[in-house]
């Protein structure tokens, strides 16, 4: 363990050195995030998930540091460059890119200008033109340099004139410049801070990139663009119809650069001060806008992916029915609406076609059909997917008279034809076709969102923006880590978890997870959490990150169905037998719990935070989290875009949160958006302060655009009363300078909208 990145990390995220001492340590031994944050809170002072994993990310960015760092004492030793003084500057860049400035003049080059002008001999009165001596007359100087008439040297190291002289010598100040360390940190700053971000469309790209016409002539500080017009100009930009560039003015880079070099008078400062510009405009400008861009492009990545997290963790917590009998429903007209039963753990029992949409008899045969299916399997909810012809599914069923018991609900089947068509759909149903796999998908979500979620790519539910455009490995990172964070946060029952459920609990992996289920399926269900050591190369270390996380329902010791990990049984069992009880007698009473002394059981492993978990455990063991199941209803009458109207205020659930607002499912088969300026009566910068996916919210309805197929939706209090129409969007500013007059004011910035413009504007990119 490096001793110098544990204070680093510790000073970076407000840390005592020992909570991150002890967390590396942990992670070193193979321990995962949930684990530590669950079971390991005496080690590492209450540090949860969030800080845990912060930990491990910087500790591997310090890694990558450190081996980059090494490559280049490798490099440097190997060529004879490296010197004592050298090797102080590469051990003390703590950055990446502190570390690659202080390489660049070292960095293997190919044959550049500069290199040519050394090899001509010129490297002397580039030294002398730099030392901007007033009384050296730079053209006699370099009038010396000047190859002799009839000369043995080789055509290309001659030197036929003057100019030629002083332009070589030009040539290597402009790379001295450039590979200054400290010139690149400057210009690396201003390029961060002041610069601004210009895209154009290609010219003949206007008919074919106009989904993209925002962006045809538009400027603004870099530092002020949202993470999803940057991802939009770069998707524009990679489609062929845009082309960006990022600059500071340029009069501000030179006047840097003067500053740092032209530290004289006369005709050597000048040539310094013509070196200098050629050094930004040839050089610097473009190895800074090559940064500037992946820097910016690493930003936007990061809000994008951190959005798409917060809303993926939504959605997985989303409220379970819990097991019950369903009839689910994937909707649809030409083609019928496929109809599945399954039993309360979630297996198919039955799967059929009713046509209620294709004349009288065959509404006939749909009701007697549901009516027979609702009876027989004395099924309990029903389950029908929001897509094509879904509300009028939903009105068939709902006047069908059914009993009152039967719960009619509607279930977002975003991604649900991914899973239809996925491996472990046909693994599961390799005799049943792809309608059959996506109506069970719809309703094994009504019964627990979790346990069928974990099985689609995250990248497939649809909740977030531009994840096909973000970097694609720190994506799945962070989509993993909240899959992880979720499905331990939970809960896993192991005798009814599928083997992809089973692979995102705490120290397992495909291959045990696929194991837990074969011994599973010959063996019988576990009776035990001790029953799990049977399974092959489920060792002792998998053992201690996964048992807490396992739940065995109806087991004999009331503790394998809770969080209580097993290595904290004995603990349990000395607070029963002090009290003289048992601890099902623990579990049932909670007199008895009061009673429980707890520093009694304070040892050096197990401190008060355990013993708390411990205690909240046995009053409610194996509770789930997630909130309780409520049933919703969208607006009666409203079935599709026609039906909805400006000031009409209509029942709706979140269905995704992106950087400039919301979008909201009333029930029309096309979400509304409320435009970030409209998710509250004050004005606020990240939405997910406001709403969350599947939250159910009331929305006002602004403006209606059928022929886009567009609504503009508000959650302001006083919304559509003319006193509080809102004032243009916010997503879109006139980009202002900095400070004036560094940054001028962007051109040709469009003009003051309409409101459903502006709170539309930004959708076009999702």
């Amino acid at each position: 363990m490096n001793e110098l990145h544990v204070g680093k990390i510790a000073g970076e995220l407000s840390l005592r050195p020992a909570q991150v001492e002890a967390a590396a340590k942990l992670l070193e031994e193979g321990g995962t995030v949930p684990f530590i944050a669950r079971y390991r809170k005496e080690a590492t002072g209450l540090l949860d998930e969030v800080a845990i994993a912060a930990i491990r990310d910087r500790l591997e960015q310090l890694g990558e540091l450190d081996a980059r760092r090494q490559s280049i004492l490798k490099s440097l030793e190997e060529r004879n460059l490296l010197t004592e003084e050298l090797r102080g500057k590469v051990d003390g860049a703590l950055t990446m890119a502190t570390l690659e400035d202080v390489y660049q003049p070292f960095r293997p080059k190919r044959r550049t200008r500069a290199t040519i002008a050394r090899e001509r001999g010129l490297e002397a009165l580039a030294e002398l033109v730099l030392a901007q001596n007033p009384a050296v007359d730079p053209e006699k100087e370099a009038a010396k340099f000047v190859t002799p008439q009839g000369s043995a040297v080789a055509e290309e190291l001659k030197v036929p004139d003057v100019a030629a002289a002083l332009q070589g010598a030009r040539d290597i100040l402009a790379e001295k410049v450039s590979d200054d360390t400290d010139t690149r940190t400057k210009m690396r700053d201003l390029f961060l801070r002041r610069g601004l971000i210009r895209s154009e469309v290609i010219a003949g790209k206007e008919a074919e990139g106009a989904k993209f016409k925002d962006y045809f002539d538009w400027s603004e500080p870099l530092a002020n663009a949202p993470s999803h017009r940057v991802l939009a100009i770069r998707r524009g930009a990679a489609e062929g119809v845009l082309s960006f560039q990022i600059r500071p003015q340029e009069e501000d880079a030179i006047a840097i650069l003067e500053s740092r070099f032209v530290t004289g008078r006369g005709a050597c400062a000048e040539q310094v001060r013509l070196a200098v510009k050629e050094s930004y405009k040839r050089l610097l400008s473009l190895s800074m806008e090559t940064e500037a861009r992946l820097e910016s492009k690493n930003r936007a990545d990061a809000d994008a992916i951190n959005v798409f997290a917060q809303n993926l963790r939504q959605l997985l917590l989303s409220s379970p029915l819990g097991q019950k009998r369903t009839l689910a429903i994937d909707p649809g007209f030409r083609t019928g609406c496929k109809t599945v039963v399954l039993d309360a753990q979630g297996r198919l029992l039955h799967h059929d076609v009713i046509y209620p949409d294709q004349g009288r008899q065959k509404t006939l045969e749909a009701e007697q059909t549901i009516r027979h299916l609702v009876e027989q399997h004395q099924i309990e909810a029903i389950a029908i997917g929001n897509g094509t012809a879904s509300r009028e599914t939903e009105n068939f069923i709902r006047k069908l008279g059914l009993p009152a018991g039967v719960q009619v609900v509607m279930v977002n089947e975003a991604g649900a034809s991914v899973y239809s068509a996925s491996e472990a759909a046909r693994e599961e149903f390799a005799e049943q076709d792809i309608t059959v796999r996506g109506a069970v998908s719809i309703g094994r979500r009504l019964m627990d969102p979790l346990a069928e979620l974990v099985k689609i790519d995250p990248k497939s539910i649809g909740v977030g923006q531009y994840q096909h455009d973000v970097d694609q490995d720190a994506l799945k990172k962070s989509l993993d880590d909240v899959v992880v964070s979720c499905v331990n946060g939970v809960g896993v029952e192991v005798n009814t978890a599928s083997k992809q459920l089973l692979t995102y609990v705490s120290g397992l992996n495909a291959g045990i997870a696929e194991n837990i289920v074969a011994y599973r399926n010959e063996h019988g269900p576990f009776k035990s959490r001790r029953g799990l050591k049977e399974v092959p190369r489920l060792g002792e270390k998998t053992f201690e990150q996964a048992a807490g996380f396992l739940r065995v329902r109806g087991a004999e010791n009331p503790l394998d169905e809770s969080a209580v990990h097993p290595e904290s049984y004995a603990v349990v069992d000395r607070m029963a037998k002090d009290l003289g009880v048992t601890i099902p007698d623990l579990v049932r009473d909670d007199a008895l719990r009061q009673k429980i002394e707890k520093h009694k059981y304070v040892t050096e492993k197990i401190g008060l935070p355990t013993l708390n978990d411990i205690i909240a455990e046995l009053a409610k063991p194996g509770r789930d989290p997630r909130e309780k199941f409520e049933a919703f209803a969208f607006a009666e009458g409203i079935n599709k875009l026609e039906d909805v109207k400006p000031g009409m205020k209509l029942p709706g659930i979140v269905t995704n949160v992106t950087a400039f607002g919301a979008f909201v499912d009333v029930g029309v088969h096309q979400d509304g958006l409320v435009h970030v300026s409209q998710l509250a009566d004050r004005f606020v910068k990240d939405p997910n302060e406001v709403v969350k996916v599947q939250q159910r919210v009331e929305v006002t309805v602004m403006e209606v655009d059928p022929a886009r197929k567009r609504i503009a939706l508000s959650l302001r209090k006083n919304a559509g009363k003319p006193a509080e129409r809102p004032a243009p969007a916010r997503s879109a500013p006139v980009a202002k300078p900095v400070s004036a007059p560094v940054v001028p004011k962007p051109r040709q910035q469009p003009a003051a909208e309409g409101w459903f413009t502006a709170a539309l504007r930004n959708a076009k990119q999702k």
